[in-house]
């Protein structure tokens, strides 16, 4: 199995428009990232995404992907939302004659929210060109099967208003915008060897893991490996914030290819 990050920063990105902290203004490549979203290929020659946000088409065209099995929502934010209609390039992407509809899976509130952003998508008379979705709502509690893979929902909270989904599949399990995660969630995480999962910076924030929250969590499930997304340029720059985590534990960055 090998995963890609594709993004690795939070809602705004990285560099922040404007801004010109030392983050921001990086030479470093590791330091520009778009917004969090992750593939992963499987032995058996399936190929996920984990969201669609603002950045979907340059993530697809920079990794040159022409076929996806599945997009998987963590949840109903625009920064993992927001490039579903880019989807239809993968509809027409050998048109004519075939059409190949996108399945997307997502929790009943992310799935509610997809269907009133693009209900364009979802009209019975559709317009030519619009994208060919077929919406799957999971429940959470229960695997399901995606191209002849088990993949294991595991359930947190974002905030108290709002439920998030990360994923499990095989060894490898990936969280982003989590703030919390109940012992029993906790349990479906235990065996993986790579772990992949939010924190936005080191100070503490209302609706996300921060780096002491994210390394708590990663000493429970003791992966071999770990890496933290979905981070913002508070978190300081790749080189030196890597320098201070745990043996095994490191700043993902956009582009970074892992076997599993």
């Amino acid at each position: 199995m090998k995963l890609t990050i594709l993004g690795s920063g939070t809602s705004q990105g990285v560099p922040v428009i404007g801004c010109r902290c030392e983050v921001c203004t990086s030479t470093d490549s590791r330091d520009k990232r778009l917004r969090t979203s992750a593939m992963i290929e499987t032995d058996g020659g399936a190929r996920f995404v984990i969201d669609a946000g603002p950045d979907f088409r340059c993530q697809m065209l920079r990794a040159g992907v022409s076929r996806l099995d599945a997009i998987l929502l963590t949840h109903e934010h625009k920064d993992h939302t927001g490039g579903i209609d880019d989807v239809r390039a993968f509809n027409f992407v050998d048109y004519p004659p075939v059409i190949h509809p996108v399945d997307i899976y997502a929790a009943p509130a992310a799935a509610r929210v997809v269907r009133k952003d693009y209900d364009y998508a979802f009209e019975e008379e559709k317009y030519r060109g619009a994208p060919d979705i077929r919406l799957h709502e999971i429940d959470v509690a229960r695997p399901l099967e995606i191209a002849g893979e088990r993949i294991v929902p595991v359930s947190g909270h974002h905030s108290e208003r709002f439920e998030v989904t990360g994923y499990r599949i095989g060894r490898m399990a990936y969280l982003t915008d989590f703030k919390t995660i109940a012992d029993a969630e906790v349990g479906k995480l235990i065996g993986v060897e790579l772990l992949v999962v939010n924190a936005l910076r080191f100070r503490p924030h209302p609706s996300h893991f921060n780096v002491g929250e994210a390394l708590a969590l990663i000493a429970r499930v003791a992966p071999r490996r770990a890496l933290i997304t979905h981070v913002s340029h508070e978190i300081g720059r790749h080189a030196a914030t890597t320098a201070l985590l745990p043996r095994g534990v490191e700043l993902a960055y956009d582009g970074l290819e892992i076997i599993i």
